[in-house]
């Protein structure tokens, strides 16, 4: 009899998963919620390939894990065989706090606590079923473990969870452009003061990482049109809320139903276990039968932008170098209420303008640093020719007006 199961992913080929804890997690029902969420939320609008799951992400990025894992200790880096197991689980498990339409709802359906939180909670409560087995995958998870290292290889400027999902994202919406060498940058990394470095050798590919990214946020995450479905999207549950708060809740799942029901913040999700409990009902379908069904709904503002998002119908988006005047807010406001024959007050659900800002190479989220011959470390923004400090760290912003037309 096998001792391992054997998955076929199309990025990374064969991917194998032991008998034990981890197949076990495979298994379990908040694990296989994240099949039916979608990495790239709506960017399948753009990129109709953009199809992946969650799940699919997570155990790539799980494959990568062992990757590492196995090139750190041919390095001469100890790591115990319990470590590297609770090391592949943090990162397996790493999103598992993702809402329905990944980071669209993360602030709609809930407020002032993020999927990482939520992740972390739901560990815990997975780790009480499995009798404590994850307990030193949770401290590797919240950086409360000795070896530093392996938090960073989970949530860092370099882990696997990011050489995951660019790879993957960029396979799956076809913007090769946005491929990396995650294999080179893998073999090029070590560990020396209990930090994450990479060779010296790896400086071209952690260059071509940071630009990648920068193209990928630009080209895909932060593209405006799907900037301007999300927003249609979240200003639809917004409605759906502000019925719900008179009295007048329109159709939706049990669970749904709950969050558009409440007000749901960080407070009640820690003293509440019915909010996790519904949070883990949640995925992709709740909302999109939601959707389906508000088309036909009695109110008209919640229809029409229902119907919008169903058959496409969705906001303009205009990229502003400077944002709106307060005049010309007010000017925006009056059309649309003239043309949708509406309240002033409802043209909110129908236009927003959103402060976008990406940045290449964030400091404040740890530094990837590069490991000389001699022993020395330097930053990127030191150690590389091209990487000017001034120009990776510093945030590129636009304007989006995202409006009704």
């Amino acid at each position: 009899m096998t001792n391992r199961k054997i998955i076929n992913d199309p990025v990374f080929g064969f991917i194998e998963i032991p008998h034990g804890p981890i197949l076990e997690i495979l298994q379990h029902p908040c694990f296989q919620r994240l099949s039916r969420i979608k990495q790239l939320g709506v960017s399948s609008t753009v990129y109709p390939g953009a199809q992946h799951t969650r799940l699919q992400h997570s155990l790539g990025a799980y494959h990568l894990m062992g990757e590492a894992i196995k090139h750190l200790q041919e390095k001469g880096n100890f790591i115990f065989d319990s470590e590297a197991e609770a090391a592949r689980i943090a990162i397996l498990l790493h999103d598992i706090g993702h809402g329905p339409f990944s980071h669209v709802l993360e602030h709609t359906l809930v407020s002032g606590i993020s999927h990482e939180e939520i992740s972390e909670m739901i560990m815990e409560q997975m780790n009480q079923e499995m009798h404590g087995q994850l307990s030193l995958a949770i401290e590797i998870f919240k950086d409360k473990y000795p070896k530093h290292f392996l938090h960073q290889l989970v949530s860092s400027q370099l882990d696997m969870d990011r050489l995951d999902y660019l790879r993957r994202d960029a396979f799956y919406t076809g913007v090769m452009e946005g491929n990396i060498g995650s294999d080179r940058i893998i073999q090029m990394l070590d560990v020396k003061d209990d930090n994450l470095v990479v060779e010296q050798k790896g400086i071209y590919s952690i260059e071509n990482f940071l630009l990648t990214r920068r193209l990928m946020y630009w080209q895909v995450y932060l593209h405006k049109t799907s900037v301007g479905y999300e927003r249609m999207l979240i200003n639809t549950l917004r409605r759906a809320q502000q019925l719900s708060s008179q009295g007048r809740s329109p159709f939706a799942s049990p669970s749904l139903l709950f969050f558009l029901q409440n007000s749901i913040n960080r407070k009640d999700f820690k003293d509440n276990p019915d909010c996790l409990r519904h949070f883990l009902k949640l995925d992709d379908n709740d909302i999109w039968s939601a959707l389906k069904v508000w088309c036909d709904d009695s109110d008209p503002i919640l229809s029409r932008l229902s119907h919008g998002i169903v058959h496409r119908h969705l906001f303009k988006v205009k990229v502003l170098e400077e944002p709106l005047s307060t005049e010309q807010q007010h000017e925006l406001e009056k059309s649309l209420a003239d043309t949708l024959h509406i309240h002033p007050n409802d043209t909110q659900y129908f236009w927003y303008l959103a402060n976008i800002s990406n940045q290449m190479y964030a400091t404040d989220d740890g530094k990837i640093e590069i490991l000389y011959k001699n022993g020395t470390i330097r930053d990127i923004t030191e150690a590389s020719d091209v990487m000017n400090t001034s120009l990776v760290t510093r945030p590129d912003k636009k304007y989006y007006l995202c409006y009704y037309k």
